[in-house]
């Protein structure tokens, strides 16, 4: 390796380090703002909040990766473009290819990098991210009486504060209407003047000791007695415990979430993919066998009451049959159609949900190539960017970087759905967003060949006094001849 490469790649690894770091906080927030109100309320520990973003981070490498090569890449030659260290090494007689070829070799491993990374890592860490998300959203929130508000996320009890003095465990004006089933369907209000919240020594349950209060209680029979009794009895001191383990953070089996795309590798999927075909055709035999042995006049073409229906003057099949008969056979007719739409529509939506399931397959599968092939595809777009409008630092390429990217992740996810939907094939929906980069990075590498006044002010300026002059002098030219 020449001394010149080593410096261009030691120029290009700073900004892509700190450039990916930036771009995967940035993705990170974003998810926290998009669960956050799943998030906040639940009484999360700190290791399980700060286990679901290492997990969800690790699954957003792949997505942050391009965006930082093309950000790095357009800072790495905008650099060397401003210092006129790119002019340097043209007038050494150096291509821009062959200046270009050492980061577009490093940007070829980091895109064999992003595919193991996506193959052996994203779905380890999918699994885990995916099957933790599903448990904290799935989980009750804390438990948090608020003043003056009905409190009904514990079961069988609804809860009201009057007030609460500020050690937050003093409450007063205290309302609870209690059905658990361990009292037989019964209805009971308790109200007190005031009381105390403590948690017990294991956090399992909350102890409510009140204080001067009344129990009420509905003593009818469950079978509907009309002599109703209303029981009350009075108390000075009465305490009531209340369950939390229903509240608690739990953690489900991750093997219930193993078998989804996002959590396979790609044997995995080819071998996902090949029971999907295969089960196909046990639907497409079992289909064939029931029709086959049901209806076997099905292969032959009856043309029997056709060739006779001239003589005959019938319009159709119905009108040879006797008229006593003809009700008998229709009705027969509409029973053994219903009997085979009902036996076959089951395996058609199973069929159809088969066929759904090996799109998603097909469709993770052409992601992991797709996503490290945008390494290279954005790279090529970055570097003769830089080339081209010669700025540094985070603004301008900064602003061409978020344009690029926006235009990339459209074509993604726009490519991504109608692939989901079997609008296009797996393979050119997830394709789309490079081949529609793909031939604007040759243009721009063609431009930066050529040393572009692309984006260049004073370019456009000229050519508009150019064109301005050329049209004074054509209105002049027809004044004169006027």
């Amino acid at each position: 390796m020449k001394k010149l490469d080593k410096l261009i790649i030691k120029t290009f690894v700073g900004p892509f380090v700190a450039t990916f770091f930036v771009t995967l906080f940035v993705l990170i927030m974003q998810f926290v703002w998009k669960y956050i109100d799943d998030l906040v309320g639940k009484g999360l520990d700190t290791p399980v909040i700060v286990e679901l973003l290492i997990y969800t981070s690790a699954s957003l490498v792949p997505l942050a990766m391009p965006l930082a090569v093309l950000l790095s890449s357009i800072m790495t030659f905008g650099n060397l473009g401003e210092s006129f260290e790119l002019v340097a090494i043209k007038s050494a007689g150096i291509s821009l290819l062959r200046f270009i070829r050492p980061l577009f070799i490093f940007s070829a491993i980091i895109a064999l990098g992003a595919f193991l990374f996506s193959n052996y890592v994203i779905p380890i860490a999918n699994l885990r991210a995916k099957s933790l998300l599903y448990d904290i959203t799935n989980a009750k929130p804390a438990f948090n009486i608020k003043q003056g508000v009905f409190y009904t996320d514990l079961d069988d009890y609804v809860i009201k504060v009057g007030r609460k003095d500020p050690d937050n465990r003093t409450i007063h004006q205290v309302m609870i209407y209690d059905r658990t089933p361990g009292g037989g369907g019964k209805d009971r209000l308790i109200l007190a003047e005031k009381g105390i919240m403590e948690l017990s020594a294991d956090k399992r349950f909350l102890n409510f000791t009140l204080e001067n209060g009344w129990r009420y209680e509905d003593n009818a029979e469950a079978r509907g007695n009309n002599n109703n009794d209303l029981l009350r009895m009075g108390f000075r001191k009465y305490v009531m415990p209340f369950n939390l383990e229903k509240l608690a953070f739990s953690r489900l089996d991750m093997g219930l979430f193993a078998d989804n795309q996002q959590m396979l590798n790609i044997r995995q999927l080819d071998y996902g993919i090949d029971s999907l075909y295969k089960r196909d055709s046990n639907y497409i035999r079992s289909t064939n066998a029931y029709v086959t042995s049901r209806y076997p006049f099905y292969k032959w073409k009856d043309t029997g009451w056709l060739a006779s229906a001239p003589q005959l003057a019938v319009d159709s099949f119905i009108q040879i049959i006797p008229a006593a008969a003809q009700r008998y056979v229709v009705e027969r007719v509409e029973s053994n159609l219903r009997e085979t739409e009902s036996s076959l529509s089951s395996t058609a939506k199973e069929y159809a949900d088969n066929y759904a399931k090996r799109s998603l397959f097909k469709v993770e599968w052409q992601r992991k190539f797709s996503l490290a092939a945008a390494c290279i595809v954005l790279f090529l777009i970055g570097a003769p960017l830089g080339s081209i409008i010669r700025k540094g630092g985070l603004g301008t390429p900064l602003v061409f970087a978020v344009i690029f990217f926006v235009i990339f992740n459209i074509f993604f996810m726009l490519g991504e759905k109608m692939a989901r939907k079997d609008v296009m094939a797996s393979w050119s929906g997830m394709w789309l967003a490079n081949l529609v980069l793909l031939p604007i990075a040759g243009f721009l590498v063609y431009k930066a060949m050529n040393d572009s006044q692309l984006f260049n002010k004073e370019f456009y300026y000229r050519s508009y006094q150019k064109i301005k002059k050329y049209i004074q002098k054509r209105r002049n030219k027809h004044e004169v001849s006027i």
